[in-house]
């Protein structure tokens, strides 16, 4: 059951939404596996995950979470950053994923860093099929943190309404530190109307 009192838990309502069997979809942060291994279940036997980190403990953490789950087979494991993801990804993808800051668990120094994690979003975006989002949590309480919050925005804003989409959430009644979730999303038609159109 899905947690939606967890920034977690609104990431795999979107994703649930949008990646099906045959998909192809990319966990820019493989982390500890959880977002990983969701994808896996939502791909299918005929679909495929890319799994990106730059930490091997991260890797290990994740292969292993799909080896038990039986699903390891529907993933590609790499070690390298994101931000080439089109030297390892070359088809068209459903989702992406990036939870940024730190391995939870690992060593708090090492972190995802503004110039890699938008070099990483546009890429993948320039592999979103329309109809197909990524999502990004964003946590802000660690040092860099603000400044990928504020490169991320500046992003998003420079899509144009008719191509895609950006929405935004974040937890009125907790600490400004508590993560912040962007949904980034191509249309499934460049000619789509903003609702407010529809209505006028």
């Amino acid at each position: 059951m899905i947690n939606l009192e967890k920034i977690t838990g609104l990431v795999h309502l979107y994703l649930q939404e949008v990646v099906q069997a045959g998909d192809v979809a990319v966990d820019a942060t493989a982390g500890n596996g959880n977002d990983t291994l969701f994808l896996a279940h939502r791909v299918g036997e005929n679909g495929k995950v890319y799994a990106f980190d730059i930490q091997e403990q991260a890797l290990k953490i994740t292969e292993q979470k799909l080896k038990e789950a039986g699903v390891a087979e529907r993933a590609v494991f790499i070690l390298d950053s994101h931000e080439k993801v089109l030297e390892y990804v070359r088809v068209p993808i459903k989702a992406a994923v990036f939870n940024l800051g730190y391995l939870p668990g690992g060593d708090k120094s090492i972190v995802t860093k503004p110039s890699t994690t938008i070099t990483g979003l546009a890429e993948c975006y320039k592999l979103l099929l329309p109809g197909g989002i990524i999502t990004v949590t964003v946590y802000v309480g660690h040092a860099g943190g603000e400044e990928e919050r504020m490169v991320i925005e500046e992003f998003s804003q420079r899509i144009p309404d008719r191509e895609g989409y950006v929405i935004k959430h974040e937890f009125l009644n907790r600490p400004q530190t508590y993560p912040k979730l962007y949904i980034i999303g191509k249309r499934r038609s460049t000619v789509e109307n903003s609702p407010s159109e529809k209505n006028s």
